[in-house]
């Protein structure tokens, strides 16, 4: 397999809090070294499919048989989005800078069944790479090339805990857009570049080791709002 691990199977129960990181010691702007890694949720079933081909866009991906979380009025808007001076957003794989957001909880019942690949940030350095400071289907998203245009995301609401606001619904859709920002990455993410997977728990685990998934295997129950 593609993978380029060097320690199978390993399992940690890592209880961390996300806050925490991507911060710039009070400073809102993001830095890459402040960033470790980058995120995909993916279904357990479609590791097999990962492995092989990467982390496909939406355009290459509906070629295959495959599961998927996206949520069918969220894809309608990301159908016809056009990025400044690229292609169409479905010609993007898609990866988050926080898998902890608005997505996952909404998926977070489904937590035995999900995964979150661990990507490198090397990701960042492949030709045409794009960072957006929200969800990049929102009227208000800003695209920008990467890696340089992390200094442009806000890293403390992007890795805050919550992004609801009481008393300010305004304010919380905005914090809520911010929670998805992504790096986008036009066709595919190599699969040399995932070097890792988040899982809830034991259960999800044993899952992903039954596809044949060789990279690190961490239990975070944080991460899937357990």
């Amino acid at each position: 397999m593609p993978l380029i691990i060097a320690v199978i199977g390993v399992i940690v129960v890592k209880k961390t809090v996300l806050a925490q990181r991507g911060k710039s010691g009070g400073v809102n702007y993001m830095r890459r070294e402040d960033l470790e890694e980058l995120h995909n949720i993916s279904p357990i079933d479609n590791i097999p499919l990962i492995m092989k081909h990467g982390i496909l866009s939406h355009k290459k991906a509906e070629r295959l048989d495959h599961g998927t979380v996206a949520l069918l009025e969220v894809q309608n808007l990301r159908k016809n989005k056009k990025i400044p001076n690229g292609g169409n957003l479905h010609e993007y794989a898609n990866l988050y800078i926080c898998a902890r957001n608005p997505m996952m909880y909404k998926r977070k019942n489904m937590h035995e069944e999900l995964c979150v690949l661990r990507i490198s940030t090397k990701v960042l350095d492949l030709p045409g790479a794009i960072v957006t400071d929200s969800n990049a289907a929102s009227n208000y998203v800003a695209f920008y090339p990467g890696p340089t245009g992390l200094k442009y995301l806000d890293g403390e609401l992007i890795f805050s805990e919550y992004w609801t606001h009481p008393g300010d619904q305004i304010q919380e859709w905005q914090h809520k857009a911010i929670k998805c920002a992504e790096v986008l990455i036009p066709n595919k993410v190599p699969p040399a570049l995932i070097f890792g997977a988040y899982v809830s728990g034991i259960i999800a685990r044993k899952r992903l080791i039954e596809t044949g998934f060789d990279g690190i295997i961490e239990i975070d129950e944080h991460m899937f709002f357990r």
